[in-house]
């Protein structure tokens, strides 16, 4: 699985693990050390709804990628240990810092197998 910015025709991530229990969407990427740079760990959720992002016990920076029917809704770069965000999303992208650099509210972005 690989996540795809469509309007560059790039991909962002080609390691992918998906966050789809409620336990590995509540731990997130907690107590990691670090992430490869081609990593990316996908929450998806039935229906589009707000959804916050905490960056509490995540020691390194993250991009974080909100979409809604593959359509970007937010881009944030978050801070280690105190970042914070929210956005309407049913599908959550967190990658390496830098790796959404060029990803802009209403572009695709997808998970593709």
């Amino acid at each position: 699985m690989r996540v795809v910015h469509e309007d560059r025709s790039k991909t962002l991530a080609a390691d992918v693990e998906t966050a789809d229990s409620f336990l590995s969407r509540a731990r997130g990427l907690m107590f990691r050390r670090s992430i490869p740079d081609d990593y990316a760990l996908a929450f998806r959720f039935d229906e589009a709804a707000p959804r916050d992002v905490h960056m509490v016990f995540v020691p390194f920076p993250l991009d974080a990628v909100w979409t809604v029917e593959d359509e970007v809704q937010r881009v944030e770069r978050l801070s280690a240990w105190t970042g914070t965000a929210k956005a309407a999303a049913d599908t959550l992208f967190e990658l390496p810092a830098g790796s959404a650099g060029d990803v802009s509210v209403g572009d695709t972005v997808r998970l593709v197998d």
